[in-house]
């Protein structure tokens, strides 16, 4: 298993035990109302009794009218059983002139549970409607809002836990990818002086022109990692022109046995892009196409598309192909089935075309053993 592969599982694992938090939190705290139900059912029916002995015969207040003012929480309506308000608490008694938002209420506390009959003496009965306490109720709300303040606390310490160690990875990148472009730089001045030399005593043309090439290649590798960290230019480029230029490049420094084939319009069709970050996106993935062949024999062929408003490049393989579950993770920085690299490769073509180019790239198609298709996807300019 890679290091993504252990960090999901472990991503897992504690979502698994936030889940079971919660549970365990939600249980403990439902049976704790219970209790506290069963505490309220037995208030309600010691102010039942008290309704029935609430005056003594000389009409003297008794202990039983101090239980019922004791009551500051459950909201309790007594009815006549002619539907009359005879008394409340703990309710909006403006509200109780209002015999629809009466009746809907004693429908909610009915549901609740079964109002209290009450037996005042000759014939005469009164209903107790009642229903949960306003404690109760914030009690049985309390650990949802609780979950859901640890959950936005999670993903507030995550989010930006996470955006600090990708930006201290852009700098450590970022320096690297300069550090790298400033220490070719000294070889490569020294290797134009020596070429100057070899130019002038008028030494074999081919040797000295293929040098060149070389130098000016080691050139715009140097000025592409000394774009990395900082804002590239991007203007109106041809996109064929590009696309040809890097093709061209690698044919002839490709394995014999393999075919680079290039598919491209005839005419221009101007992007927004940089050129030298560009042609980087496009050697690498025909490098990583080359990567993919078994015994360096096979196919790769590169096409070039536009419609209304974008323009699409292909790089096709007949490669061993990727599973359908790591099409994201090849973009992974680290990510790599080969024994020796980094794996960057597909993660700087990521960021070069994303972040700076504000397009799109993906493995469009693959098959196990038949091979891949990445997709370039890149907005045409506004006319």
């Amino acid at each position: 298993m890679d290091f993504y592969g252990r960090k999901n599982l472990w991503k897992f694992i504690l979502f698994v035990f936030a889940v079971l938090i919660g549970a365990a939190t939600m249980w403990y705290t439902e049976t704790f109302l219970e209790e506290l139900r069963k505490e309220e059912i037995k208030k309600v029916n010691q102010f039942s009794e008290a309704m029935n002995n609430i005056l003594n015969p000389d009409g003297e207040i008794l202990f039983e009218q101090m239980i019922i003012e004791s009551n500051t929480t459950i909201p309790i309506i007594v009815v006549d059983e002619e539907g009359n308000v005879m008394t409340s608490r703990n309710i909006d008694t403006q509200r109780l002139k209002d015999k629809a938002w009466l009746q809907n209420r004693l429908e909610e506390m009915k549901e609740q549970a079964e109002p209290i009959e009450a037996d005042l003496g000759f014939g005469v009965k009164h209903y107790i409607y009642y229903q949960n306490s306003i404690l109760l109720t914030k009690l049985r709300y309390y650990p949802i809002v609780l979950l859901v303040v640890i959950f936005l606390f999670i993903i507030i310490a995550y989010t930006a836990f996470s955006n600090a160690r990708k930006a201290e990875q852009n700098r450590v990148w970022n320096g690297l990818a300069k550090e790298t472009a400033h220490q070719i730089g000294t070889p490569l001045t020294s290797l134009m002086g020596w070429l100057e030399l070899l130019r002038s005593r008028e030494e074999n043309s081919t040797m000295v022109t293929e040098m060149e090439k070389d130098i000016n290649r080691l050139n715009t590798i140097t000025q592409r990692f000394s774009k990395i960290g900082s804002q590239p230019s991007i203007q109106p480029r041809d996109a064929v022109a590009v696309v040809h230029s890097s093709v061209e490049y690698l044919q002839t420094r490709s394995p014999k046995k393999v075919e680079v084939v290039s598919d491209l319009p005839d005419k221009e069709i101007i992007v927004e892009l940089n050129k030298e970050l560009f042609e980087w996106v496009i050697e690498n993935l025909i490098r990583n196409a080359i990567d993919a062949m078994e015994n360096n024999q096979g196919r790769i062929t590169i096409s070039l598309k536009e419609t209304s408003r974008s323009v699409r490049i292909d790089v096709s393989d007949t490669g061993k192909g990727i599973p359908q579950n790591k099409f994201k993770a090849v973009f992974r920085p680290g990510y790599t089935t080969k024994s020796r690299g980094w794996g960057l490769g597909l993660s700087l073509a990521k960021r070069i075309i994303e972040e700076y180019h504000n397009g799109r790239i993906y493995v469009a198609t693959s098959e196990v053993g038949a091979g891949t298709t990445f997709r370039i996807q890149l907005r045409k300019p506004r006319s």
